[in-house]
């Protein structure tokens, strides 16, 4: 169970950061939204341990940049 935890916790932010920065055409909002759904994750209790949050924000961050060359290719 906690190895799928960490996988989930590695692709699934970044993968959310790029859907949502390709549907709203802007990173900063998809970013957010992606940060937003993270953060509901975690205040429902669905994530206690601090190295998985960890992750999490990794993930986010790699995202964040893979979004922005995302929206430089497609400007």
């Amino acid at each position: 169970m906690l190895a799928i935890k960490i996988i989930v916790a590695l692709f699934l932010p970044a993968l959310l950061v790029v859907l949502f920065t390709r549907v709203t055409y802007n990173l900063y909002v998809g970013t957010g939204l992606a940060l937003a759904l993270l953060i509901a994750s975690y205040y429902k209790g669905y994530t206690d341990e601090w190295y998985i949050i960890a992750i999490d924000m990794m993930s986010l961050l790699v995202g964040f940049l893979y979004g922005r060359r995302v929206i430089r290719n497609l400007k």
